[in-house]
């Protein structure tokens, strides 16, 4: 189930890619999930996109 305020999105995805993911994830501390948005964020930044951090409901910001 999608936290509140988050889009829910079905990702198809190659099983190799995602047992990176996995692991990158695992090394960082995160979900896959925070993982796959935590990298697409840092891809938008490389293109000039700034996106801002989702706000929790006790007024803090998202943690990677």
């Amino acid at each position: 189930m999608a936290s509140p305020g988050k889009k829910s999105y079905p990702l198809r995805i190659d099983p190799a890619l995602w047992e990176q993911l996995q692991r990158l994830a695992a090394n960082d501390l995160r979900s896959v999930n925070a993982e796959i948005e935590f990298l697409l964020r840092e891809a938008l930044a490389r293109r000039g996109i700034r996106v801002a951090p989702v706000r929790q409901e006790d007024g803090s910001d998202e943690a990677p």
